[in-house]
């Protein structure tokens, strides 16, 4: 059976992927759903509830709701969470429901913008897709709606798209950002939706330039040069000196890295800064043609992945501890490196 997960969990969807962006940028976020969807982003994908909280909520959609289209009831209980939160703005985040009703987002947004008296953005996010498209498309819509022309650039600004610990295995990732960043002459550090506000959002033409962290920010950081003229730059920046020693041991071995492709390439160039290597970087999220070399893989299903690796010869494979299991008859070594959208464990 296609798609069947024998030993791998599901990976986090694209629902999970939107409000990971928008978890810190002080709005209210709407998972358009019965109640299920909002449970798994709180209880499973959302590692930062553990250090700071944010206004989540479920549209507690009933059986007629939904059949119905009754976007009116979901309008009158964001009109009366804005009176009760003070917010910036609100998100509704789409999930199979309104998927398969075919709920007009663009009408709701209008409907709810009129009601509430607040800028309302939605993101149409399907449940069937994962985490990254979820991400994409949310960095997309928040840089058209809030981001302001006419801003002077500061060459001491840099913004961070991709950034979530989703992408990135932690939840104080922004902060290693900002200092590795810090160490570079960068000021102002806008890590957009981790660690930074709408405020940033806002201000995103003063950025000198723009880091690429994850392949999930690549296409905003490609609308933020069409518009503002920003450079970008694609790069991991998150790399610890222990893994890297780990890595620098590698030259000469056939390896495998599964990951997201930024992090995938970062650690491909780490393993090459020791020497030459055969390293192939595969993916079962975003793989861009900017980033990808030609024995790179895509990776589709838990048989493919098994198979692949059981005829490839690797001397090392690296990626989440999860993946292992899948691996029934590898006997080479494994490096563990957390992918939080995989396995849910943070690094």
């Amino acid at each position: 059976m296609k798609g069947l997960l024998k030993y791998l969990s599901p990976f986090a969807p694209d629902q999970s992927g939107a409000a990971s962006v928008l978890y810190e940028l002080g709005g209210i976020t709407v998972i358009c759903d019965a109640g299920g969807c909002t449970g798994n982003i709180c209880g499973f994908d959302e590692p930062r509830w553990f250090v700071r909280k944010s206004a989540i909520f479920s549209a507690g959609l009933r059986d007629m709701d939904a059949i119905l289209g009754r976007d009116d009831r979901l309008v009158e209980k964001l009109k009366d969470t804005a009176k009760k939160v003070d917010a910036e703005f609100a998100a509704v985040i789409g999930t199979p429901v309104p998927a398969v009703i075919a709920t007009d987002f663009q009408a709701l947004k209008r409907m709810a913008e009129k009601r509430c008296g607040i800028p309302v953005i939605t993101v149409e996010c399907t449940g069937t897709r994962i985490y990254d498209e979820g991400e994409e498309e949310t960095y997309l819509e928040l840089f058209r709606k809030f981001a302001e022309d006419q801003k002077e650039v500061n060459a001491k600004t840099i913004g961070v798209l991709g950034a979530t610990p989703l992408d990135l295995g932690s939840i104080h990732a922004d902060r290693e950002i900002h200092e590795v960043l810090s160490k570079q002459g960068y000021e102002n550090v806008f890590c957009y939706g981790m660690g930074s506000g709408l405020e940033a959002v806002k201000n995103a033409g003063t950025a000198a330039k723009n880091l690429v962290v994850a392949p999930a920010g690549l296409k905003a950081a490609q609308y933020l040069q069409k518009r503002f003229g920003t450079p970008y730059e694609v790069s991991y920046p998150l790399l610890g000196e222990e893994i890297k020693e780990q890595l620098h041991k590698l030259a000469g071995k056939k390896v495998l890295v599964v990951h997201q492709q930024t992090a995938a390439n970062e650690i491909r160039k780490e393993i090459r800064r020791a020497g030459e290597a055969d390293v192939t970087a595969a993916t079962w999220f975003m793989l861009t043609e900017e980033g990808k070399e030609p024995q790179d893989v895509q990776l589709t299903t838990e048989k493919q992945f098994a198979e692949y690796v059981e005829q490839g010869g690797f001397d090392v494979i690296i990626g989440d501890r999860l993946l292992k299991r899948a691996l029934r008859t590898y006997q080479g070594e494994y490096i563990a490196v957390s992918h939080f959208a995989v396995s849910g464990e943070l690094g």
